[in-house]
């Protein structure tokens, strides 16, 4: 049984140090293959580079490049240049993390849609698939989206954590969804058990978001609490839970999809 992380903060301060060792537990675990996610032009450059030191083949590790919305007001015209550049680098399969958070605004609002357009236009012009963020901004995103989504080749909702609406409104602009430990939070995460039925096969994709959301049905729990790609296998158990699918079954059609949507070898 293979799976693929499609979204692991490998460049965390948390793991420092200990990036060979994560990486050797979450391939013992299962995951053969992960995408490690950019959320700023240095994380970008830093994610790559991680590649490069741990898969010399380039057959386990790959990255995206892009600058988290939180962060959108760092954004200027080197920024564009540097994020082009790493975009042209084989081991990064995908733009961003890029979207909207209008939970936190961290970044002012309009400049979060101005740099989310411009991440967007990149990957229209490469044709290269979007890792997109997305708190409290569904419907702005939608209204984004829909004037570059025919010329996009995908992209991904990454950790999913709201409602039906939200859901389909997704699934009908023929969207990807990722799925996290968000799913197994009793406190927060509960409502995503009926609606993870509604995914279809083909669009659904796994995802640790490590050092952040460890699943908290693991048991043991890790004494650092930190989560990690070898957890994995806990969202997968949870997911399948909720979609009446065996593990198998689930790892099968999650790990296809992903690889098909990243363009990863097998």
């Amino acid at each position: 049984m293979q799976l693929i992380d499609i979204g692991v903060n490998l460049t965390n301060s948390s793991f420092d140090g200990k990036h060979q060792a994560v990486l050797e537990r979450a391939y013992a675990a299962g995951v053969a293959q992960l995408v490690l996610t950019g959320t700023s032009v240095e994380g970008s450059e830093l994610a790559l580079q991680l590649c490069r030191e741990h898969d010399e083949n380039g057959q386990r590790l790959f990255a995206t490049a892009g600058v988290h919305p939180h962060s959108a007001s760092d954004w200027n015209s080197d920024s564009a240049q540097r994020l082009l550049a790493l975009l042209k680098e084989p081991q990064v399969r995908a733009v961003g993390e890029c979207g909207l958070d209008f939970n936190r605004d961290f970044s002012a609002r309009p400049q979060q849609e101005k740099v989310l357009e411009e991440h967007l236009a990149v990957a229209v012009e490469l044709q290269l698939p979007v890792f997109l963020h997305e708190r409290d901004a569904n419907q702005r995103l939608l209204e984004i989206l829909r004037n570059y989504r025919d010329h996009l080749p995908a992209a991904v909702v990454h950790c999913f954590t709201g409602e039906k609406k939200a859901l389909f409104s997704y699934l009908d602009l023929d969207l990807h969804i990722g799925i996290t430990g968000w799913i197994c939070d009793e406190r927060r995460g509960t409502h995503l058990h009926p609606l993870v039925r509604d995914i279809p096969r083909g669009r659904l994709m796994l995802e640790s978001d490590a050092p952040y959301l460890l699943p908290r049905t693991l048991r043991p729990k890790p004494k650092s609490g930190r989560n990690e790609p070898a957890y994995l296998t806990e969202v997968l158990r949870e997911v399948a839970v909720h979609r009446q699918e065996s593990e198998q079954d689930l790892a099968e059609h999650t790990t296809a999809c992903a690889r098909a949507f990243f363009g990863l070898p097998a």
